[in-house]
């Protein structure tokens, strides 16, 4: 099959560029639609309530970052309330344990007043403060650590000074129990050395005696006749007492129980072994030496008669009884 001849007509491609490049008359441009004056209107109206709705969320957003603010603020006062208030709890519990302590041995707590003071001062000068920082607080906490620590020390001492108090005591104790029995044990044997160096009288007798006129001496038992009456004793060896002068008292009592004893002739009183005192008819005062036997001899003129009946004779010394006798006198007669 052959190719089909194309031929294009001259005419017609010039008249085609003709009307390419050539416009004898253009057709003039549609002009442009004016845009209404309520449009522009609406877009500044948009504008504006978005700039208030802006400011507004700022203002609330502000307010609401304020209130944080204030809320955080009030936490953190409340908070420095409540830490002030267990530093003032911790502080006050500290002052009791040192009263206690100062009540058990103020003289220790004195000794260390100054740097307890001090502590206390400063401590009581943060709690004193109505806005006190929590940097304080925490001082105070310190301080309050450091002075229970300063008291466990105290305790420990007092505690310590205690026990060697008990011991001391104890040692105190024992020794004025041994010191009691010892004192005791020494009265005793001062006891036994007094009672051992007390004389003891032996042989005693007692004789009624009438003195005639020629100064002769003649005994008799008629109370009548009877001028005096000779009380004779021997005083015993005694290896315990002392030599030295000695006291010898006698007593002598009457038939009707009543003591002779007239002070014009000598008589007295002295004082018993037990405290008490006794009335003496006569005394006489001898000197005694260690180890050897004396005899001793008083007389006794009354300035009435003698009654009749039974007399008893006690012999003293050292308040302590030696010896005693009886004599009995009979009514009138010759002899």
């Amino acid at each position: 099959m052959g190719a089909v001849p194309f031929s294009i007509d001259k005419n017609l491609l010039i008249m085609t560029e003709s009307n390419s490049f050539e416009t004898p008359n253009p057709v003039p441009p549609e002009p442009t639609p004016e845009k209404p004056r309520g449009g522009n209107r609406g877009l500044l109206y948009g504008i504006l309530i978005v700039a208030l709705a802006g400011t507004w969320g700022y203002l609330i957003w502000d307010k609401s970052r304020s209130n944080q603010k204030v809320e955080t603020l009030q936490t953190q006062v409340t908070t420095t309330d409540s830490s002030k208030n267990v530093v003032q709890e911790q502080y006050q519990a500290a002052l009791a344990r040192l009263d206690q302590l100062t009540s058990v041995n103020d003289s220790l707590i004195h000794t260390k007043n100054k740097e307890i003071a001090d502590m206390k001062a400063r401590i009581q000068s943060i709690l004193n403060k109505s806005n006190a920082s929590a940097a304080e607080l925490k001082e105070a906490q310190t301080l309050i650590a450091r002075l229970n620590s300063r008291i466990e020390g105290y305790k420990s001492e007092i505690e310590k000074l205690q026990g060697e108090k008990i011991v001391l005591v104890t040692q105190r104790d024992s020794i004025r129990r041994n010191y009691d029995t010892v004192s005791l044990q020494n009265q005793q044997l001062n006891q036994e050395v007094q009672l051992g160096s007390v004389l003891h009288a032996s042989n005693i007798r007692i004789v009624p005696m009438h003195l005639r006129k020629n100064g002769r001496e003649v005994e008799t038992s008629k109370a009548t006749r009877a001028d005096m009456m000779r009380i004779s004793f021997d005083i015993d060896e005694n290896r315990i007492a002392d030599s030295g002068q000695k006291v010898i008292y006698v007593c002598v009592t009457a038939p009707d129980g009543s003591p002779l004893a007239v002070e014009s002739l000598g008589s007295g009183r002295f004082t018993l072994a037990d405290g008490t005192e006794k009335l003496f008819t006569a005394q006489k005062t001898i000197d005694y030496v260690t180890g050897e036997k004396q005899a001793v001899s008083i007389d006794w003129k009354q300035d009435v008669e003698f009654k009749p009946g039974d007399y008893k004779v006690e012999i003293y010394h050292e308040g302590y009884k030696i010896g005693n006798g009886n004599i009995s006198m009979r009514k009138g007669g010759l002899f």
